[in-house]
């Protein structure tokens, strides 16, 4: 009997820890307009329900924006946490190259840290499959296409 490891999809792998990193910065910038409540009165003719349901739209703002708070902090401490389970090293280059808020390319980090460019790429390749299986969003190749 042998046991047949599943091969990962480097490509949409890369795309998906990006993607998460993405998401990451910005929710730690933003906070949409759509979540802020209506100063404004609307009127209905539909009479009142009397139960435990919310008809008010501010209300329900309210609670959009609560649910959409938890879900932030939630999902910012699960990045940091995967970040911080990388070595000094490779917590370097995540947090310089995609969670400052100073946006550096590729190569100016390389050289700041003084790696040539093949030694970086092949580390940033094994930082995001490590990243990747920390944040369980690693995609695997299907058997079928």
């Amino acid at each position: 009997m042998s046991f047949i490891l599943p091969e990962i999809d480097r490509e949409k792998t890369k795309q998906a820890v990006e993607a998460a990193l993405e998401k990451y910065r910005f929710y730690l910038l933003t906070v949409p307009e759509e979540q802020l409540p209506k100063v404004t009165v609307s009127y209905s003719i539909v009479p009142p329900a009397f139960s435990n349901e919310f008809h008010s739209s501010t209300e329900s703002v309210v609670i959009d924006k609560m649910d959409f708070e938890r879900e932030r902090e939630e999902y910012i401490e699960r990045i940091r946490k995967a970040v911080n389970r990388l070595n000094y090293k490779e917590r370097e280059i995540i947090i310089k190259r995609y969670l400052e808020d100073e946006e550096i390319f590729d190569y100016e980090l390389y050289n700041e840290i003084g790696y040539s460019e093949r030694r970086y790429y092949r580390l940033k390749a094994r930082i995001f499959y490590k990243l990747a299986l920390l944040l369980k969003i690693e995609v695997y190749k299907s058997e079928h296409p």
